[in-house]
């Protein structure tokens, strides 16, 4: 008796434990670019709802993130991708590395956003890259702020503009593609006047907003550069001092911005696919919406998540775009970089 006593206490004792790993956590991962940020209350809030863990693998730019869930694409790192934009959508969706999702949410989104059709990429947030200016330095030499792409290859802005390089450089990628869209088959005409005009070209935009850039830190020698609308919020929000007024501002002339859309998509093998439903849901919801414009400085997609308040003071939205079709980069992107790098660079 005392044996069949100890045998099923064993026996419970076991199935206890078994049960209560069954109904642990699932583990959810989520691949993104390294300027990926959410607010871990935003995060537990889903974690909790779904009885969840989500671990973030961050993974390099987004050309870099891509690169790597294609060569992966046979046994995928992650569940879901997050942080392809329109620049590389149309090589994304080539590669086949997605599944296909309708969100509900998807009906709260302008349609605008939705750039692939098959829903296998769901647009999540936005943002327009545009050039920024560093108001004192305009105020304090009586020069008017360039208004145009035209403007900028003017002799009294010589020497005023720091980019960034397309092929090392997300921004300088956006700004190489306005030039493209306004400009067309000229743009490398374009790109020479600029080099003329003594444009100043670095690696990527850390170094072109922190050390270039006067507006910024105050010491760089270039009064311009290409950066994000949101960029004057950003100094607002994170100013030593508080600030009465954005000390900069973006040039919002025509076809002077172009506008990046970051997608999310369920990574194909994923072996939670009901969980990573449920994040992209999340992602699309207000919360998370509503989280993103002070974590990564974009736009949210849905219109139903309120901007803070300084966005709806400092940040700067154009009115009309640079508009290039995500196929239309992708058979271009190269031969436009090296056509840049051969006028920029030589």
């Amino acid at each position: 008796m005392k044996k069949l006593t100890l045998f099923l206490t064993s026996f419970f004792l076991l199935l206890a434990a078994c049960t209560s790993q069954s109904t642990g956590p699932q583990t959810l991962t989520v691949m993104t670019h390294d300027s990926f940020s959410v607010s871990e209350e935003v995060v537990r809030a889903f974690e909790e709802a779904n009885n969840a863990k989500v671990v973030f693998l961050q993974s390099g730019d987004a050309g870099a993130v891509l690169n790597k869930a294609i060569l992966t694409k046979e046994a995928p790192l992650a569940d879901l991708l997050f942080g392809v934009d329109n620049t590389f959508l149309a090589r994304a969706l080539e590669a086949d590395i997605f599944e296909p999702y309708e969100s509900p949410l998807l009906k709260q989104i302008p349609d605008g956003f939705k750039l692939d059709q098959s829903n296998r990429a769901l647009p999540v947030d936005y943002g327009d890259v545009c050039i920024n200016y560093d108001k004192a330095y305009f105020a304090d030499n009586g020069l008017a702020v360039p208004q145009s792409l035209e403007d900028l290859t003017k002799p009294e802005y010589a020497g005023l503009l720091v980019v960034e390089n397309p092929a090392t450089s997300s921004t300088g990628l956006a700004f190489l593609l306005a030039t493209v869209a306004h400009y067309g088959d000229s743009f490398t005409d374009y790109w020479q006047a600029l080099q003329e005009n003594d444009v100043v070209v670095v690696d990527g935009w850390e170094t072109a907003y922190y050390t270039n850039f006067s507006g910024s830190s105050g010491r760089g020698p270039q009064p311009m550069v290409v950066s994000y609308g949101s960029s004057p919020a950003a100094e607002v929000i994170f100013a030593e001092k508080p600030l009465d007024d954005a000390p900069t501002a973006s040039i919002l002339g025509p076809d002077t911005c172009f506008r990046q859309i970051e997608f999310v998509g369920i990574l194909k093998g994923t072996r939670q696919r009901a969980l990573a439903e449920k994040f992209v849901d999340f992602m699309l919801g207000v919360q998370f919406q509503k989280d993103m414009p002070l974590q990564m400085f974009v736009y949210p997609v849905n219109p139903e998540a309120a901007l803070p308040e300084a966005f709806t003071k400092y940040a700067q939205a154009p009115e009309q775009t640079a508009v290039l079709s995500p196929e239309e980069i992708a058979a271009n992107r190269d031969q436009w970089i090296q056509a840049w790098t051969d006028v920029v660079l030589k």
